[in-house]
């Protein structure tokens, strides 16, 4: 009786043992990714050497005093938390040239000012003629919303845009980008530790939906969505509500939680209150299942022949004429 009664406390201080210790390991492996993006050389190393120190001193004194443990590894985090949290956004860097500028609004009943959309001329991937520019939209004459996936690698990935269409021949596209320095370029791991702030570009067709089409050459694909007249109003405003929001108050990019989608996610819950968090919003590639199965299209068509019949970037790529948004509208249907 004994016997068994000192082997269970045995396995019971070894499974407590190795849960402290799993606890430390993940710990420590996410400050060595915040670290290595936010510190750098000497700074870095002296910095995480000090932390996975305090981590073994911790593991340590777990073993003759278990509660001293976990409090000094709780200790630890709280300091290391203080210091992630000093890392604040911020609006005014220097800016890479195709996200200089956040798109700003002006709400005066149904009309909206957007302020900075952008309308570039691209002559290349990287190289653009820039022209930042100022119009006025009518609610009332709201008429179309498209979602358009743009995929460049991966296809479980895809980042998505938003294009509003007017009567009076207007389309403005939302689209939730990092907002990298001149001299930053996009990593994942940035992604998850405060490297990039977040920023809504508002732009033309003939910008960012055929910089991707035409000169990245990504797999972009067009789907009409189907959305009554308050609803294309609501998700509109809803983006008006996110320009203004992060104009006063700028929030930081994060590959999972503040993204493309899941950004959109939370503005379309205006519109569909009872939507439910998806896996699909972070394998963002399968979007348009998801959205289908929200009902998001009209029609019953199957949803593999509306992928296939939404590609766009080779009606893109052949189209010789001066209206880019009629071509690469051809052939789609929401049958």
């Amino acid at each position: 009786m004994t016997r068994r009664t000192i082997t269970v406390a045995s396995v019971g201080r070894f499974v407590g043992h190795l849960l402290f210790a799993l606890v430390a390991i993940a710990g420590v492996a996410w400050v060595w990714g915040a670290m290595s993006v936010h510190l750098s050389g000497n700074t870095f190393q002296i910095g995480f050497a000090a932390v996975v120190l305090a981590a073994v001193f911790a593991f340590g004194i777990r073993f003759y005093k278990r509660r001293l443990g976990w409090l000094s590894l709780v200790a630890i985090a709280g300091v290391i938390g203080v210091w992630y949290q000093g890392i604040t956004p911020a609006q005014d860097r220097e800016w890479a040239f195709d996200v200089a500028h956040g798109v700003g609004a002006k709400v005066e009943g149904d009309l909206v000012t957007l302020s900075n959309i952008r309308n570039f001329n691209w002559r290349d991937a990287a190289q653009a003629d820039q022209s930042w520019e100022t119009r006025t939209v009518d609610l009332n004459k709201l008429q179309s919303v498209d979602m358009l996936t743009s995929v460049w690698d991966n296809p479980e990935i895809a980042h998505l845009l938003v294009s509003f269409g007017f009567v009076d021949g207007q389309r403005v596209v939302f689209s939730v980008e990092i907002r990298k320095e001149s001299h930053e370029s996009f990593n994942v791991k940035g992604g998850f530790f405060r490297q990039f702030e977040l920023v809504l570009v508002a732009a033309t067709e003939d910008d960012i939906i055929k910089l991707r089409t035409n000169h990245r050459q990504e797999d972009v694909r067009l789907y009409p969505v189907n959305l009554n007249a308050q609803q294309r109003r609501d998700l509109f405003m809803s983006y008006v509500d996110l320009a203004q929001d992060l104009e006063k108050n700028p929030m930081f990019y994060n590959t999972i939680t503040a993204n493309c989608t899941t950004t959109v996610y939370g503005l379309a819950r205006v519109i569909k209150p009872d939507m439910t968090p998806d896996w699909r919003l972070v394998l963002s590639g399968h979007l348009p299942d998801y959205v289908d199965g929200l009902g998001g299209f009209d029609g019953s068509m199957p949803i593999e022949e509306r992928v296939e019949m939404a590609q766009i970037t080779p009606k893109a790529l052949s189209y010789s004429g001066a209206d880019y948004s009629s071509a690469i509208r051809q052939g789609i249907t929401s049958k």
